[in-house]
């Protein structure tokens, strides 16, 4: 099961990296069909394998010779690897395909982030109208007792402090980032996002610092922030009771 969760996870990506080129430039993420988007030349099945058509080709398209980039191959191993880690914790179950959807988007929205420093308007009302309907299918029809104050509590939480962050910074924080966080809040909760909002600081110093650093970044320059806050909602759905445990041993008891 392992291994078709992996490819599983490497078809999937390889859809994703479809939606992070198409999205932003308005085109249609099913029509038309797949091409190089280099030469135009409409893909085979046999290029649209993902990673191994990328190494059959040395990274290079298979019909026009010109380099494919790598981003292609990466974002494809990343979210097979997600997928497994998910399916490591939760095993075949609801949760599972859930997380991994929240994980697509979160995906996608790194991709973006990436190379236009934006997140679309689209995939964060995809998420908000997703979770609507996950929580209360959930909690009227299967009867889980979920809380609602919390989901509604985590969207207010999530976006409010960010948009009181991008008031104090005076734009510091992009209004995409605002509503990433809400839809977020809305399906983590209060406590998740709490975690999230926290974690996405963390880790947003410490690689903001490691590119400065290295001379990748200066400090003119904007680093996108959607990555920061991907990565931290990733942690916690996987490792939330783990990071509540250690920090009320570590900070409460």
């Amino acid at each position: 099961m392992n291994i078709i969760i992996f490819i599983y996870g490497l078809l999937i990506g390889s859809f994703l990296n479809v939606c992070i080129y198409r999205i932003p430039i308005e085109k249609s993420i099913i029509f038309p069909a797949s091409h190089c988007p280099l030469c135009s030349t409409s893909l085979k099945p046999i290029d649209l394998i993902p990673v191994a058509s990328y190494l059959s080709t040395a990274g290079k398209c298979r019909y026009c010779g010109e380099k494919i980039s790598l981003r292609y191959p990466t974002f494809e191993l990343i979210t097979a690897l997600i997928f497994s880690l998910l399916y490591y914790i939760f095993g075949l179950s609801v949760d599972f395909f859930v997380y991994t959807f929240i994980a697509s988007l979160l995906i996608v929205v790194t991709g973006i982030d990436l190379d236009y420093q934006i997140i679309p308007d689209e995939i964060v009302l995809i998420g908000i109208g997703a979770a609507v309907i996950y929580i209360l299918y959930s909690y009227f029809i299967l009867k889980i007792p979920i809380s609602l104050l919390s989901h509604l509590g985590g969207l207010l939480v999530g976006g409010g402090l960010f948009l009181l962050i991008a008031i104090a910074s005076n734009g510091g924080m992009g209004g995409g980032d605002i509503k990433l966080m809400g839809m977020l809040g809305l399906w983590l909760g209060i406590k998740g996002i709490l975690i999230t909002t926290f974690l996405s600081f963390i880790i947003g110093a410490v690689i903001s610092l490691i590119l400065l650093a290295t001379g990748q970044k200066t400090r003119k320059e904007a680093i996108p922030f959607g990555p920061f806050i991907a990565a931290a909602a990733l942690i916690t759905i996987c490792f939330q009771e783990e990071l509540l445990t250690w920090y009320i041993q570590r900070f409460i008891s």
